[in-house]
């Protein structure tokens, strides 16, 4: 089985741990631009499932992604199911067309810039991101792919890679969950 081992930081300095991630190697690709649709289910509550399904658009290219609830109480480690769909707008309008009429609902579309970057961590190769998420803030994301037999030794290299950058504590809740909760103060 596929799994995403993932630890979020909200960080207040981008350029900081950009600096701190190059020393270690990381190596930094430009911005991109990130459209993330979410998508309620028609029979079960994702948020009380720890379930979710996005269409994410990057540029021209579109995927979609189911993630499964998270699997342990520190990381973000959960299976992610991942397929690329046609490129352009006219995709993600008629995906979601077709989803709307199979009963899925919108939530909310999350937008943010990424500046990805990777770098080679303790024998794994580690995707890392400084996110800009409109109504949410400035985060990092550390990612590896695991499967079962990885998995452990994963999840100890990231908390290995958090301790060296320093970073604080761990953000578990998705953005779309910050992005609602953000929007949710503003309107009170």
């Amino acid at each position: 089985m596929h799994y995403e081992v993932e630890q979020k930081f909200a960080i207040s300095n981008l350029s900081d741990v950009e600096a701190r991630l190059c020393a270690l190697g990381a190596e930094f690709q430009p911005p991109l631009k990130q459209a993330d649709h979410y998508f309620r289910h028609p029979c079960r509550d994702f948020a009380q499932t720890d379930e979710a399904l996005r269409l994410r658009q990057v540029g021209a290219q579109n995927v979609i992604t189911y993630k499964g609830p998270k699997i342990d109480a520190t990381t973000k480690t959960r299976r992610e199911l991942e397929l690329p769909l046609a490129a352009g707008e006219q995709t993600i309008e008629q995906f979601t067309e077709m989803l709307v009429a199979l009963g899925f609902t919108p939530v909310k579309t999350v937008r943010k810039t990424r500046r990805p970057a990777t770098l080679s961590w303790e024998g794994f190769s580690v995707e890392a991101a400084l996110d800009q998420v409109d109504d949410a803030g400035q985060f990092l994301e550390l990612e590896i792919s695991a499967d079962n037999d990885s998995l452990e030794a994963a999840k100890t290299a990231l908390s290995h890679l958090a301790s060296k950058l320093p970073v604080g504590p761990s953000e578990r809740r998705s953005y779309l969950e910050l992005v609602l909760i953000s929007k949710n103060k503003s309107e009170t």
